[in-house]
């Protein structure tokens, strides 16, 4: 993902960096997280690409991302960061790779569970299934982990009102969201920055052999798209065409062991609470194939990388703006 030294001239006559070239004093940051990636990362966040985790590192989600943009801009599809593909992406530069934030109240609010319990019955039994820290809920708020902030800030930054950290900018740029939006629904996406303003989709396409979901509108452009988990050789994709029976936000789950190829015989059902950590995460898309779904994850670091039990699982914030764009009727054509 690091650009050669030829690449590196030529853009220089293209274009200024993609990096806080106006900023006077940019922050600095570990060699670990490379700003140019995160820059990238950032503005494809913006742009509807999901890039997965903001973390400044080459990955399959980022691959992925630059292949939708390139798609979408009618570039060639290289997933790489290539001069054109960096032409095009310099008109966003005004999204910047990190802001500065002030941490509020209800930045750091709970519930929290900690440590949170493995066992369905004993899920059963709690209020929420809620973040297990505030680092975990700042994370999952600026689309990143709780490394990457650490990493970002002084390891003596406390986390208490007033403080100012450094996150990666995934700040929506409007939660002005429709009023007849259920108010718990609208704090979860303003929690997640999630931009008020998303294209309304015609279709979406879930392509087992890419790895990704695609969104698409009724001209068949792609007009968003967000890498995912999708089934697994126990449970594989259920390919063909459905639909999108309609949403459930900050979905309660019920657990039921015989669906589960991995659950214990001695395991029994279970009425789990909402929560971002739940089985499906903060939303739950219902299909018009029974038992089967698109939602969120406790896990977002495993999204592209682990297998599901046949549903299509995005992180939360990805989850969030996907159920935004859909609506029930939506057509879902799952391939291989």
């Amino acid at each position: 993902m690091r650009m050669t030294t030829k690449l590196a001239a030529a853009m220089m006559m293209a274009v200024p960096a993609l990096a806080w070239a106006q900023s006077p004093k940019p922050a600095a940051v570990p060699g670990s997280i490379d700003r140019n990636i995160l820059h990238v990362q950032v503005i494809l966040d913006h742009l509807g690409f999901g890039p997965g985790i903001l973390d400044g590192k080459p990955g399959v989600s980022l691959t992925n991302a630059l292949k939708g943009f390139q798609e979408a801009k009618g570039l060639p599809i290289t997933g790489k960061t290539d001069l054109r593909t960096l032409q095009a992406l310099y008109p966003y530069r005004q999204f910047r790779p990190e802001a500065r934030v002030t941490l509020t109240p209800e930045m750091l609010a709970g519930p929290y569970v900690n440590p949170m319990p493995k066992n369905p019955q004993e899920q059963a039994k709690l209020q929420t299934l809620g973040y297990q820290s505030p680092m975990e809920k700042l994370g999952e708020m600026f689309h990143t982990t709780p490394e990457v902030l650490m990493a970002l800030n002084s390891p003596t930054t406390m986390l208490t009102p007033g403080t100012k950290i450094i996150v990666p900018n995934a700040i929506a740029r409007s939660t002005t969201y429709d009023q007849s939006i259920d108010g718990n629904w609208r704090q979860t996406l303003a929690m997640l920055n999630v931009d008020a303003s998303q294209p309304k989709a015609d279709h979406i396409v879930v392509d087992k052999s890419d790895g990704v979901l695609r969104v698409l509108d009724a001209n068949d452009k792609l007009i968003a798209q967000f890498t995912a988990t999708m089934g697994s050789s126990h449970d594989p994709l259920p390919l063909g065409t459905w639909k999108i029976n309609g949403n459930d936000y900050n979905p309660k789950f019920r657990y039921n062991p015989d669906l589960f190829w991995d659950a214990s015989d001695k395991a029994k059902g279970a009425m789990l609470p909402p929560g971002p950590n739940g089985p499906v995460g903060v939303v739950w898309m219902d299909l018009s194939k029974e038992h089967y779904g698109i939602h969120g994850t406790s896990a977002p670091e495993t999204i592209g990388r682990a297998e599901s039990h046949g549903c299509i699982r995005l992180t939360n914030w990805d989850a969030a703006r996907v159920a935004m764009m859909v609506s029930p009727g939506t057509k879902a054509v799952f391939q291989a």
